[in-house]
């Protein structure tokens, strides 16, 4: 069964960087989109940034654009999400998925498959 690990969170002071990693246990996860996407203490889940199967296209959401962006290394079965100025606000907990078909989605319920989530925390 495939399964998706994230790795790279951990706590930065605001207007710093912190790269996230995404690595899948079987290579069939290249022929997949990837979405990004976080949840913060009381607060619903929400789409961060999501990737094509080949890289080729991208989306963010507004909060993300011009700090963050995603890639991919299918080599690698990874999908990176590279979040540099970071906010206060950004603090959450990163999930990655992949996505029913090879495409870019921005709802969860278009993704079957979730890591355990790795925590950001920025400090001000």
């Amino acid at each position: 069964q495939v399964q998706l690990v994230e790795s790279g969170g951990g706590l930065v002071q605001a207007g710093g960087s912190l790269r996230l990693s995404c690595s899948a246990s079987a290579r069939t996860f290249a022929s997949y989109g990837t979405g990004w996407f976080r949840q913060a203490p009381g607060k619903e889940r929400e789409f961060v940034a999501a990737i094509t199967w080949s890289g080729g296209a991208t989306k963010f959401a507004d909060a993300a654009k011009g700090r963050f962006t995603i890639s991919r290394d299918n080599g690698k079965s990874t999908v990176y999400l590279q979040m540099n100025s970071l906010k206060p606000e950004d603090t959450a907990v990163y999930y990655c998925a992949r996505s029913l078909n090879a495409g870019i989605a921005t709802t969860g319920n278009w993704y079957d498959l979730w890591g355990q989530g790795t925590q950001v925390t920025v400090s001000s």
